[in-house]
């Protein structure tokens, strides 16, 4: 098949791309500008995803050449969740890129006559927090509650009326935290924590949380690709074993092979801190609940996890090692 990718060079694009690469497929990328980080094999076309809502650009006109080959288009690109924004209006700056660019690139990609279109959402469109055992479903109400999370929202309701006004289909995937070799942000920060041997008051929190390994989402991803039955369909994804910020913490310190140094504090306690220190979006993700129900995956489509959360935990944790051991030299 002939797959487009947008954001080839990001963290799960670079792993999807080498696979697709590996099994034979043509894939040509969509990126900012040239990199030697992919395969020599894959052709890349260079613009922003800005850049593809304006006529006038040479990177609009080359790409709507390009779509009349393509058979199915993997939407990873995305401007991220950002812990400190900088943005005076972060709402319009999300719009810009994750709905209005994502829908620019799918009309684009219907009148080319594109068969398929995965779009990367984000747990995000239904909401911050669940009950504890009480997930979220695909077809849940949903409450985003973030300019990150309302872009994605909106561009699932584009995406939706794309399908139908055109013949081409669509699948959406929202996953929740994603992690694996060379994962960035507060991911990275926890093991750097844990790492370090530092006692840290996380012991006793109860909560439980979904996680996504990012081989799993890409091998979910693959499958969606060419499943007759992903046509058209909301999916929530992850590993199948969520876990509380204790247990995680402890599985993380045991792939770095550290013993985890968890003091058990209690939960209130830490919260009324963080709410002094005007933390509390920090106090959710650690303590509260985010459970996804991931079983229309495996229920509609046969998809099965290819990785357990230690595997990926111990793959993440040499790439980790390795990696501070070269910067140590």
């Amino acid at each position: 098949m002939n797959i487009l990718v947008a954001g080839a060079t990001g963290f799960v694009g670079s792993v999807l791309v080498n696979y697709l690469i590996k099994t034979g497929q043509k894939v040509i990328s969509l990126s900012r500008q040239q990199t030697n980080l992919l395969p020599t094999e894959v052709e890349q076309l260079i613009g922003s995803m800005e850049s593809l809502i304006d006529d006038a650009q040479s990177s609009r006109k080359q790409l709507k050449h390009q779509l009349q080959n393509i058979d199915v288009v993997i939407h990873l690109a995305a401007r991220v969740h950002m812990m400190q924004e900088k943005s005076e209006n972060p709402l319009h700056e999300f719009r810009l890129v994750n709905c209005d660019a994502s829908l620019a690139l799918a009309k684009m990609a219907a009148d080319s006559g594109v068969k398929r279109f995965i779009y990367l959402s984000s747990v995000k469109v239904n909401g911050e927090m669940t009950e504890l055992n009480k997930p979220f479903k695909p077809d849940d109400f949903v409450e985003p509650d973030d300019p990150y999370g309302l872009s994605k929202y909106e561009a699932e309701q584009g995406l939706l009326k794309l399908v139908r006004e055109t013949n081409m289909e669509v699948v959406i995937i929202r996953p929740p935290l994603v992690y694996g070799p060379g994962v960035k942000a507060n991911f990275a920060a926890m093991m750097k924590w844990v790492n370090k041997g530092i006692p840290l008051p996380f012991g006793a929190i109860h909560n439980k949380r979904s996680l996504v390994a990012l081989d799993n989402l890409v091998s979910f991803i693959i499958h969606c690709i060419d499943h007759p039955k992903a046509a058209n369909e909301i999916f929530l994804i992850s590993d199948g074993e969520d876990v509380s910020t204790t247990e995680l913490l402890r599985k993380v310190a045991k792939a770095l092979d550290n013993p985890p140094r968890l003091v058990p504090v209690p939960v209130s306690w830490m919260r009324f801190v963080a709410k002094l220190l005007g933390k509390e979006q920090v106090a959710n993700r650690l303590f509260g609940s985010l459970q996804v129900d991931s079983a229309k995956a495996r229920e509609l489509l046969g998809w099965k996890p290819v990785i357990t959360m230690d595997e990926q935990l111990r793959k993440t944790a040499e790439v980790f090692l390795n990696k501070k051991a070269s910067v140590n030299e």
